[in-house]
């Protein structure tokens, strides 16, 4: 595999991390991941805004232009035989190099940049016949707007989904549904839509952000209000949004089974408006795409950067 260190591509084998580097002593950094089909990015500039909102927030100084990123995902892409294939793009930034302590390294160390791709499997069985989760108290910090590299809480959660044959956990705060611990989550009622609204306890999600957008489309009303725990057994269909995961439907939620027990009608136009979107967006000769507006209400702390 040919990776991505620090401005070089060279074999994984051959890339040296110190052991002083934050990210790895302190979790220290942030990440993103996109999506690829046939070397083409979707919706890469969201990620790149993404990241770049992520390192402004957590004050790393990474001022790399848009088309530089597109630049390193494409040749991650070619150099490893997968730009005629489906496949994920990881970049990573951290804070770098420095003695342990926990303020900043003062002058600044420059940052350390590590990025990969590799195959993607797109989860067709499991988004055709749906899935169970299971419901866990939601222990993060209170900043999950921020794609952030320390994820223990993330990874305890998923690992007790996958011990009880679930595909996800979703976390409840304060009796609250926020998120999944990779995915975003969503819920239909009475021919609504339901979701977190955007703020510091959710992600603003890609793929999420997309299906509110084939909603309006398709004129499926939107809900962005929290949606308690307790209020699960009145709803009609749910489902987990992600990069990974496209538009999941959701049949089961700890042993309680949701709506029919199958995936329901909202959930199948939106999988396949979703599906249209991503083959239209990763095509050779994609339709020119405006953005849609940002529904996202970014913490006050932290500005949206701009790229």
């Amino acid at each position: 595999m040919i990776v991505y260190h620090n401005g070089r591509f060279l074999p994984k084998d051959e890339v040296y991390l110190s052991p002083d580097d934050r990210g790895f002593l302190f979790g220290d950094g942030a990440y993103e991941v996109v999506r690829a089909s046939k070397g083409r990015l979707f919706r890469a500039a969201a990620h790149w805004q993404r990241l770049q909102h992520s390192l402004s927030a957590i004050e790393i100084q990474y001022p790399t232009p848009t088309e530089q990123l597109d630049h390193v995902a494409a040749a991650l892409l070619n150099q490893n035989q997968l730009a005629a294939a489906e496949a994920t793009v990881y970049l990573q930034v951290t804070r770098g190099v420095a003695l342990r302590k926990h303020s900043y390294p003062h002058p600044p160390v420059a940052t350390t940049v590590y990025g990969f791709a590799a195959p993607f499997v797109p989860p067709r069985e499991k988004c055709q016949a749906g899935v169970g989760v299971i419901t866990v108290p939601d222990q993060r910090w209170s900043r999950c707007d921020l794609k952030v590299i320390s994820l223990l809480p993330n990874v305890l959660a998923n690992q007790q989904a996958q011990a009880a044959g679930a595909q996800e956990a979703v976390f409840v705060r304060d009796g609250v549904i926020t998120e999944g611990s990779h995915t975003n989550f969503a819920a239909v009622r009475e021919g609504a839509l339901l979701t977190h609204p955007e703020s510091c306890v959710i992600l603003s999600g890609i793929t999420r952000r997309a299906v509110l957008e084939l909603c309006d489309e398709l004129h499926v009303p939107i809900l962005e209000v929290p949606l308690r725990e307790s209020e699960l057994e009145s709803v009609d269909e749910a489902m987990l949004l992600g990069t990974t995961s496209d538009v999941m439907p959701v049949i089961r939620i700890n042993e309680q089974q949701i709506g029919v027990g199958r995936p329901g009608p909202v959930t199948r136009r939106l999988q396949q408006a979703f599906h249209e979107l991503f083959t239209r967006e990763t095509s050779p000769n994609p339709d020119s795409h405006l953005e849609p507006p940002n529904r996202s209400r970014r913490c006050e702390e932290a500005d949206s950067p701009e790229l």
